[in-house]
C-alpha cells in the first residue's frame, strides 16, 4: 500500500521536508539563539494544542505581539503548524482534567453532543465541557511549556551548531570591514 501511495506521489517525506524541515533549517541559518528558538518552539506547541480549533493562529499572533523580541515569530508559527494534528487528540484529556479539577460530571462524548455543537444547539452540558477543556489546558499549559523548553533547548543547540551560518562567538564580525565601509558609503 505504501509503495502504491509513493508511486502516485502521496509520500509524506517530501511534504514534511518542504513544509517543516526546510523552513526550520532556514530559521536556524538566520542566526537565532537556541534559547529563543526553544522558548518559541515550546510556546508555539503549547498554544497549538489549545482545545478550541481555529483559535491557535490568533493566540500565537497575540503572543508574538505581546512578547515582541522575546520570541521568534517564524518559529512560533511553524511549531503551531506542527502541533495541529496533536490538538484534536488532546481535547479529551484536557476535558477529563478539567472535570477532575472541578469535580464536574463526566461528559459523555457522543455523536449527538457533537451534532448539537455544530448546529449551534449546544446544551448547558456541552458548554460546561468546553469550559472544562479550557480549564484543563490552562492548568496543563505551564507544564507542557516547561517540559517542551527543557526538551527543545538541547535539540536547538545541536541544530544551531550544525546548520547556522552566523558565527556563534560575538568576537567574530559577521561582515568584513570593507563590506561595512561599502554599505556606509552607499547611504
Amino acid at each position: 500500500m505504501v509503495g502504491v501511495l509513493k508511486r502516485f506521489g502521496f509520500g509524506f517525506g517530501p511534504w514534511i521536508r518542504k513544509r517543516i524541515v526546510d523552513p526550520l533549517i532556514q530559521i536556524i541559518r538566520r542566526g537565532a539563539e537556541p534559547k529563543q528558538l526553544a522558548f518559541s518552539g515550546a510556546l508555539g506547541i503549547t498554544l497549538g494544542v489549545f482545545p478550541i480549533c481555529g483559535v491557535t493562529v490568533f493566540l500565537c499572533g497575540m503572543a508574538i505581539a505581546v512578547l515582541g523580541s522575546l520570541c521568534h515569530a517564524p518559529t512560533v508559527m511553524l511549531t503551531n503548524f506542527v502541533a495541529t494534528p496533536v490538538e484534536l487528540s488532546l481535547v479529551v484529556p484536557f476535558l477529563r482534567l478539567g472535570e477532575l479539577i472541578t469535580g464536574g460530571p463526566h461528559f459523555p462524548l457522543t455523536s449527538d453532543a457533537f451534532k448539537k455543537v455544530l448546529t449551534g444547539k449546544a446544551s448547558r452540558e456541552v458548554l460546561q465541557s468546553i469550559f472544562h477543556s479550557l480549564l484543563g489546558w490552562v492548568v496543563a499549559a505551564p507544564f507542557i511549556m516547561g517540559i517542551l523548553y527543557i526538551l527543545l533547548l538541547p535539540c536547538f543547540k545541536i541544530l544551531v551548531r550544525k546548520f547556522s551560518t552566523v558565527p556563534s562567538t560575538p568576537n567574530k564580525p559577521v561582515h568584513s570591514l570593507t563590506e561595512v565601509r561599502l554599505k556606509v558609503r552607499d547611504v
